[in-house]
């Protein structure tokens, strides 16, 4: 390719690549219809990325003129390792999946949708699309709703991979909670694929959603959340939930919700059986938030191995998981400084991992914290028997 001059006209404004299927727009503007349908349906964009004038994905007629020179082109160059593009295949038509919807009466047909919607949606980003627009996201939420295990099980397996747009997102949210209740029903219940569907559905869902919806949440959905962490259902749906918590635990009363549904125990085991960065990172961030509130604190005191493995993790991991832990910290020790949890953190030699943190490099804020805990008990840890003397110079004045 680098030998060869490809004329300017075959190449996507968007991707810099050659057009595989070239669709015009009104503007006159010919892009490569996978990068421009991207580019609009992303709902970030409702403009000609060359003219800047406003397009939607339902303007694009496909440009058989040029298609067929760009094929011809790599024929004559077939030499030079050029492979002929394939003929694309016609996208699905709305009408096309209105009608697959209208059929779909008995739970036969129904089911035969689904396999069918499903089908489609796996061919190309185009179709995913066309289901979209055609109405079909409000036809499978009402089967999720319904709740049949096996159409349940497509429903979501679509809903997921359709790879939904902000607004359809965002509609899903505003069924005045009802497709919440919807998806907590399922992970009850449901298979464990299923569940995890569901998760990842609430993860794009809650990211969509005001500040209002996501401070009325129930608290049975918190249950669930920490039940598919406790059941280990994969990896993936795992790190979904972590990142789920870690956006919905700062609302309201929702790190109380968690912390009530049992989150810091099953953390704390996470947090013990984790070697990888990014986990123990996102681990340390959902139960930094929890121990804001009385009840998470609480929770990690009473587990055996809270307070060990947050210190074991600070100075192993990252900074920002320096950074986590010794919150985590700085929050046990203003807030629930008892005798025995102070004698506690000196015996684990979490008063001496503090002190390290003091000399090394990890970050001002991190030290400030440091300092502040060290500060805060130090009449109590300076005298005490198990400070080892060489730590003493290094105690905050």
């Amino acid at each position: 390719m680098d030998e060869i001059d490809v004329p300017p006209f075959f190449i996507c404004p968007i991707s810099l690549e050659i057009m595989k299927d070239p669709v015009t727009v009104p503007t006159g503007i010919t892009y490569d219809r996978e990068s421009i349908e991207k580019w609009l349906f992303s709902g970030k964009n409702a403009a000609c990325p060359v003219t800047k004038q406003a397009v939607s994905d339902c303007e694009l007629v496909p440009n058989h003129t040029l298609r067929r020179l760009i094929q011809s082109w790599c024929t004559l160059n077939a030499c030079h390792g050029i492979e002929r593009i394939p003929t694309p295949k016609p996208p699905i038509s709305k009408d096309q999946i209105a009608k697959l919807l209208d059929d779909a009466k008995s739970p036969l047909q129904q089911m035969k949708c689904l396999r069918r919607l499903r089908l489609i949606a796996s061919e190309n980003a185009t179709n995913k699309r066309c289901i979209e627009s055609s109405g079909a996201v409000e036809f499978l939420a009402s089967v999720v709703s319904d709740y049949d295990s096996t159409a349940v099980d497509e429903a979501l397996n679509i809903l997921y991979n359709l790879q939904l747009s902000e607004a359809a997102l965002k509609n899903l949210m505003g069924r005045n909670g009802d497709f919440l209740v919807s998806l907590t029903r399922v992970m009850q219940r449901g298979s464990y694929e299923c569940r995890a569907y569901a998760v990842f559905l609430l993860k794009s869902m809650l990211e969509m959603a005001d500040p209002m919806q996501l401070i009325n949440l129930k608290p049975e959905l918190f249950v669930e959340l920490i039940r598919i962490l406790r059941d280990k259902i994969s990896q993936q749906a795992s790190k979904a939930t972590l990142k789920l918590l870690v956006s919905i635990s700062p609302w309201g009363k929702n790190k109380n919700k968690a912390a009530e549904a049992g989150v810091v125990p099953v953390l704390v085991d996470m947090l013990l059986d984790s070697s990888q960065r990014r986990a123990c990172e996102i681990i340390l961030t959902v139960l930094e938030e929890v121990c804001r509130c009385a009840q998470g604190r609480s929770e990690l005191l009473n587990h055996g191995a809270g307070l060990a493995v947050v210190s074991k993790k600070i100075l192993r991991v990252s900074q920002v998981a320096n950074q986590r832990a010794v919150r985590i910290l700085w929050s046990i020790s203003k807030s629930c400084a008892t005798g025995n949890v102070l004698q506690e953190m000196m015996q684990l030699g979490i008063v001496a991992k503090l002190c390290l943190v003091l000399q090394v490099e990890c970050g001002h804020k991190t030290k400030e914290k440091a300092r502040e805990v060290l500060k805060l008990h130090g009449r109590v840890w300076m005298k005490s028997p198990c400070m080892p003397s060489n730590l003493l110079s290094s105690y905050p004045a």
